[in-house]
């Protein structure tokens, strides 16, 4: 009886230094989440409301009890604007962002980031949309790239409603890179196109004077005179 009883005073005092040890780290890694988590932001004004959270992502078991195991996530929303050709805002367009790994995973591979998530915007009366994200922060970096897809289902909305909007661009690569160290955020794009239309003044400007000697627009070259009668015309020819 002794024994048993020395022994879970033993289990119950690792247990306790084991919380101990466990609250200390969660506070540690609080702390670093109350910080101001961009210190150089490269984004300009594409990646906002910005943060790191701390989220469930399993159990680790512990004698007899189950502690939850966090990780560090990056979340925020990415936002853009979408027009028609005139300028003019456009409401109601889906725009979806996805991981790299996604679109492997989708293709029967390995999916590089199972945990990242984004949500898909719709753009507001002023052609605004806001792409929620959450991220996971592997050794305190984030880089995940991917491709957003701008209206992905126009050619059932056309069929169905009858008019829809087709976006110029389908897709376009993105990357975002978060370093924790020194809280640099970078967002990168590819390629983008952008769109021109014609535009008339009025009557074209007069034609700029003729130069000397240039003959007029639709005439050909002036034809060389006619060559003068060979005065030895007939000579040699016999005579009948």
């Amino acid at each position: 009886m002794i024994e048993f009883i020395s022994m879970n005073r033993l289990r119950l005092s690792a247990l306790l230094l084991a919380c101990a040890s466990l609250a200390a780290c969660a506070d540690v890694q609080i702390g670093k989440g109350k910080q101001k988590v961009l210190l150089k932001d490269y984004a300009e004004g594409r990646v906002v409301d910005v943060a790191l959270v701390d989220h469930q992502t399993g159990a680790k078991e512990l004698l007899f009890i189950s502690m939850p195991q966090k990780t560090l996530f990056l979340e925020g929303y990415i936002q853009g604007q979408i027009t028609d050709y005139d300028d003019n805002p456009i409401e109601g367009v889906v725009v979806r962002a996805v991981a790299e790994g996604e679109a492997k995973a989708a293709e029967g591979g390995k999916a590089a980031f199972q945990t990242s998530s984004f949500d898909a915007g719709v753009t507001d009366t002023n052609g605004v949309y806001r792409i929620r994200f959450s991220l996971p922060v592997i050794n305190r970096l984030v880089d995940v790239r991917g491709k957003f897809l701008y209206n992905p289902g126009f050619d059932q909305e056309c069929s169905l409603l009858g008019q829809c909007y087709e976006p110029q661009v389908k897709e376009s690569p993105f990357r975002i890179v978060f370093d924790e160290h020194d809280g640099t955020l970078v967002f990168a794009e590819g390629i983008r196109k952008v769109v021109v239309k014609a535009k008339k003044t009025g009557q074209p400007k007069q034609p700029l004077p003729e130069a000397k000697g240039q003959p007029k627009p639709g005439e050909g070259a002036p034809t060389k005179p006619a060559a003068e009668e060979d005065m030895f015309k007939g000579f040699g020819q016999m005579t009948p």
